[in-house]
């Protein structure tokens, strides 16, 4: 019998147009469980036999996608498996279903390369609906996306491409070589001295809302983690605050979780905030007294529940600062503004960076802390320099004259003189002696005499030694 005649693997096929496209069986689809084919179209025959034989390498070495992927496909499945917050995921899907899908959903993801996505960015960044053609008609008036919400965007088709290249069903991830839009350097907005006084006066007609903003002012804790702030969180007899966790505000509810950085951190209170937090824990205990409950250690420090089992929800405290903001007519009405305000009043003051990074529960040891708060580091920079200035004792120069000396040859003599070591009429030393006892020049004695002589004080001959006069001589023929 015969054997069985084999399968043609590949085949190479001229088209109208005179090139030659090259089909090579690849196996089933994985997605859709139809037969596969890699294609290649080249100008000349000799180039077909080449792709013929390295599409055949890529089924043999199994190197070849396994499927023809479309981006909606990619990003499914890519969500089923990436490990996101809540709050994170919410945020993707409704990114997905406006903009990537609407674009690139039914696009084989083998199609999507770098000038594709970033032209795509740049018409986000001119207006965020995807009709829009530039021009506005009918009212529409254009409102880009944020650069923010942009590089989102490229990191959900980004991270989907890339998982389809390990996963197989894509060969190459084009949209690698994408580049995202430059993140914005984020400005601190925290409020000046005047309005953070206003604030709390204004506030503490309330003393729960007034401590909450107080608080926040302190210490610097994102408001998920104000919203979760337990009394079991408050160590009273040390001065201290843990943050252990922050609430998150879903779709399906609110949900406890851990921190942003997924850190546990302690901050140190000072011994008034401790006092109001005292007085906060007695009111609440006198509430719980008249329900017929205890306070239990769990309650909630911020809660609207009469025994404090529920906390604030995070919008709702950032809303409420936003109303009081508003009327208070502040520069800032964003409730992150007060974790700023922390910051910048810790740093400005001189406070180290990592200890700063610890109280605010920044990661990177600090170094997230130094970019965004650079300009208030500056302002410490300055302040130090001011320090040392104020400290540092000024320098008080000693009184000296710079005398040359054929004038300390002759106060010397002068001195002598005077205090009668050198009597009138006594004869002085010779030129040379003076010049040699000094280590110096028979010039430089010369002129030292010559100054005693202009003060009366010797007389000088040519051929002699200079003599003493008296004093009284000195004083008459002056």
């Amino acid at each position: 019998m015969p054997p069985r005649k084999r399968r043609q693997r590949g085949h190479i096929g001229q088209l109208p147009s005179g090139a030659y496209r090259v089909r090579v069986y690849a196996g089933t689809d994985a997605l859709t469980g139809r037969p596969r084919q890699l294609c290649e179209t080249v100008p000349t025959y000799a180039e077909a036999t080449k792709a013929l034989t390295r599409l055949q390498g890529q089924v043999d070495e199994d190197t070849h996608p396994k499927s023809d992927i479309t981006v909606g496909q990619a990003v499914e499945r890519w969500l089923e498996v990436v490990v996101l917050e809540d709050t994170t995921r919410e945020r993707y899907d409704d990114l997905i279903r406006l903009y990537v899908l609407p674009t690139f959903g039914a696009m084989p993801a083998g199609r999507v390369d770098a000038e594709l996505l970033e032209r795509f960015y740049a018409r986000l960044h001119r207006c965020r609906v995807l009709s829009c053609n530039g021009k506005a008609r009918g009212g529409h008036v254009c409102r880009p996306l944020s650069t923010s919400t942009t590089r989102k965007v490229h990191y959900i088709i980004r991270g989907a491409l890339d998982r389809a290249v390990r996963w197989r069903h894509l060969g190459v991830n084009k949209a690698a070589m994408a580049e995202a839009p430059a993140p914005r350097r984020t400005e601190p907005d925290p409020p000046s001295a005047d309005e953070a006084a206003r604030l709390l006066n204004a506030a503490w007609s309330d003393p729960e809302w007034g401590l909450l903003l107080w608080l926040t002012m302190l210490t610097g804790p994102r408001r998920g983690e104000v919203s979760a702030l337990r009394w079991r969180h408050i160590d009273f007899a040390r001065g201290l605050l843990w943050v252990h966790q922050a609430n998150a505000q879903t779709k399906a509810g609110l949900k406890e979780k851990s921190t942003k950085t997924n850190q546990r951190r302690k901050v140190a209170l000072d011994e008034h905030t401790v006092d109001l937090l005292k007085a906060h824990r007695e009111r609440w205990r006198e509430r719980c007294e008249q329900l017929g409950v205890p306070l239990s250690p769990d309650a909630f420090v911020f809660s609207p529940a009469p025994d404090g089992a529920t906390p604030y929800l995070p919008r709702a405290i950032s809303q409420r600062y936003r109303r009081l903001a508003l009327r208070l007519k502040l520069r800032s009405t964003r409730l992150h503004s007060l974790r700023h305000y922390s910051a910048t009043e810790l740093v400005a003051a001189g406070v180290d960076i990592r200890t700063v990074a610890g109280r605010l529960g920044h990661g990177s040891g600090g170094a997230t802390t130094l970019k965004v708060y650079a300009a208030w580091v500056d302002e410490a920079d300055r302040r130090a320099a001011t320090t040392m200035a104020t400290v540092l004792p000024r320098p008080v120069p000693e009184a000296s004259v710079r005398r040359s000396p054929y004038e300390g040859i002759a106060e010397a003599l002068r001195e002598q003189i005077r205090s009668g070591a050198l009597q009138p009429g006594a004869e002085l030393p010779t030129v040379a002696e003076i010049a040699v006892a000094n280590t110096v020049a028979v010039g430089t004695a010369h002129r030292a005499l010559a100054a005693l002589k202009a003060d009366g004080l010797v007389r000088v001959s040519r051929g002699r030694r200079a003599v003493v006069q008296g004093l009284s001589d000195t004083m008459a023929n002056r």
